[in-house]
């Protein structure tokens, strides 16, 4: 996989656009989340503290995957800016099949690889990898569900992940999109024939679940 010589998470949040804070305090330059739901509810995971990560919180996750119908037995699932892998541990908690984790930063990534040797998480895959670079190698409709969740605070990569991101939801799949601004599919041409079906916000965190028109 191609790399990135870039020290910050692909999933790290600049300070303007950070996300609420983590779940528990922090300790030896950790902190912790907890996955919500599923076969692992409740298992307290390490996450690096490193400058601008945070995690999806705790209430957006229960409300994602409320959305999502909670589980996702036999899922294909890409979380494509996995910073700390909160959505895609979530998703394998719930059932699904594949879970491929991209994020370029080595340590964060490290965590990742430890974080699912603890969970013995055989349908996790960790990418250390450039997201984009990734994406744009993958086949269309590889996946059942993709988590966007790209560094807050840059227009072009927004609209650079969304036109790379779209193309590789299978049909009737769904796309999780978070960002600082809403996301309208009128002004992304990448989503041109898509429908934000549920959103919501928490704090600076704007999220959105999308659908293709006509496919429910």
């Amino acid at each position: 996989m191609p790399r990135s010589s870039s020290p910050r998470p692909q999933g790290a949040r600049a300070a303007r656009g950070a996300k609420p804070g983590a779940q528990a305090g922090r300790a030896g330059g950790t902190h912790t989340i907890r996955i919500i739901g599923g076969d692992w509810k409740r298992t307290p995971l390490p996450v690096l503290d490193l400058e601008g990560l945070r995690p999806t919180p705790d209430r957006v996750r229960e409300t994602l995957f409320n959305w999502l119908g909670q589980r996702l037995d036999g899922q294909r699932c890409l979380d494509l800016f996995a910073g700390s892998g909160a959505l895609g541990f979530e998703a394998a908690s719930r059932g699904a099949e594949r879970v491929v984790m991209v994020e370029r930063n080595a340590r964060a990534a490290a965590q990742l690889r430890a974080n699912q040797a603890h969970l013995a998480a055989r349908m996790i895959e960790v990418a250390e990898a450039d997201a984009l670079r990734l994406a744009a190698n993958l086949p269309p409709g590889s996946f059942d569900v993709v988590f966007l969740d790209p560094p807050f605070g840059d227009a072009a990569l927004l609209v650079r992940s969304l036109e790379l991101a779209a193309p590789l939801v299978a049909p009737n799949g769904w796309l999780y999109v978070e960002s600082g601004e809403p996301v309208d599919p009128a002004t992304q041409p990448a989503l041109a024939g898509w429908s934000v079906v549920r959103e919501g916000k928490a704090g600076a965190v704007r999220y959105h679940l999308l659908q293709r028109e006509n496919e429910e």
